[in-house]
């Protein structure tokens, strides 16, 4: 009979406690939108883990040689599109001193540099043939 009555105490308190969990049941809003948000990259990956899309700060290379001779690169900012096979296919950047654009497929590609006092636009088509246009 100890048990009945327990059983039955334990039944109604549980009862009164899911009405008043019913009855105070509000919906949760979401909380504001942060208006800006601050990363040091962002990346975008596709199902397979792989990354396709990435945003990136990169550090000026003092030391680095550039296919014109000159020395050093300055700090950079990069937009790289790439494709599924790992290849970026877009690249976008800014720096101190310019920016860039590349468009590219599988083995041609059209470059956009305007750096320095020489801005030229490079396309080159797959079988190696380049056309250049300078200012």
């Amino acid at each position: 009979m100890k048990w009945q009555r327990l059983a039955v105490v334990l039944s109604i308190v549980n009862a009164a406690l899911f009405i008043r969990l019913m009855a105070f049941d509000r919906p949760v809003a979401a909380a504001e939108a942060p208006a800006t948000l601050k990363v040091h990259s962002l990346e975008l990956i596709d199902d397979h883990g792989r990354v396709r899309a990435e945003l990136k700060v990169f550090p000026a290379l003092p030391t680095v040689k550039m296919p014109d001779g000159t020395i050093g690169y300055p700090e950079s900012v990069m937009l790289r599109l790439i494709d599924s096979k790992g290849g970026p296919n877009v690249k976008l950047s800014a720096s101190e001193d310019g920016s860039g654009l590349v468009l590219g497929g599988e083995s041609s590609y059209t470059q956009l540099l305007s750096r320095g006092g020489t801005p030229f636009i490079k396309v080159v088509s797959k079988d190696g043939r380049e056309q250049l246009l300078t200012r």
